[in-house]
């Protein structure tokens, strides 16, 4: 049985808790039936598209968690579908690239991807990122009884509120539309305002101790999140640079 344009068998795993729901594209249909396969047995709940348009109607209809892109696409590429996709969506993306260039790979993130890897690859390690993407933690602890466990779960950093629970994040009373990306490293940037993290201590936050990828990775997200929140090369309000070390939530905590 193929998983091809189909949900595959697994739609359940461990009684009656849903499988995360991931959309492999690439035109390279072999490839992505071995893609999708290895999915499956992980336990994923794995559907196939093999063009962008195709791609993209199947991400409004099943709403996957995770989308497996090739960048190489014939007619709309994986860069027009990353992007169009941020628009509705913000489950994780991990780009597909036979272009080894830095430029291409900084191209990727910039439309919005979250991780990338570079054909050929092992099946068997895309799997583990996926794995890893979906074990980050959608919050810190909030959890703790008490008074306090309401205003753990909600940070207010000076113009800045973070909801950890929702997930949502306003600015001067706006909302402001994160990928889950974005939201973790904030998460993890304003955990500890002033506390200044490295680009390693930032992928170990985020993308988890198995991540073996290009740190400027780090650098692009950074750059989406602040224009997201509004500083500017100019005026920083929330996130600062600190030369040759990293970066620190640099808010005025009111």
């Amino acid at each position: 049985m193929t998983t091809s344009e189909a949900a595959g068998s697994r739609a359940l795993t461990g009684g009656d808790t849903p499988a995360a729901r991931v959309l492999v594209v690439d035109d390279e249909k072999p490839l992505a039936e071995v893609v999708s396969r290895y999915l499956h047995r992980g336990g994923y709940d794995v559907t196939q598209a093999h063009d962008g348009s195709r791609a993209l109607q199947l991400a409004r209809a099943i709403r996957p968690d995770v989308v497996v892109l090739d960048l190489n696409l014939p007619g709309r590429d994986g860069l027009e579908v990353c992007r169009e996709l941020r628009e509705f969506s913000d489950c994780y993306v991990v780009m597909l690239t036979a272009r080894v260039e830095e430029a291409d790979t900084l191209r990727g993130l910039t439309a919005g991807a979250d991780d990338y890897v570079t054909k050929p690859f092992s099946p068997r390690e895309l799997v583990a990122r996926v794995d890893a993407m979906l074990r980050r933690p959608r919050q810190r602890d909030t959890s703790t009884a008490g008074p306090d466990a309401g205003s753990a779960a909600r940070r207010e950093l000076g113009d800045l509120v973070i909801d950890l629970r929702s997930w949502e994040v306003t600015v001067d009373g706006k909302p402001v539309d994160l990928t889950r990306t974005e939201f973790d490293l904030l998460d993890a940037l304003s955990a500890d305002p002033g506390r200044v993290l490295s680009r390693p201590d930032l992928i170990l936050e985020v993308w988890g101790d198995s991540w073996g990828g290009d740190e400027r990775l780090v650098d692009v997200h950074i750059a989406h999140l602040r224009r997201k929140l509004g500083d500017t090369a100019t005026e920083s309000r929330f996130i600062r640079t600190v030369r040759g070390l990293g970066y620190r939530f640099g808010g005025s905590t009111g």
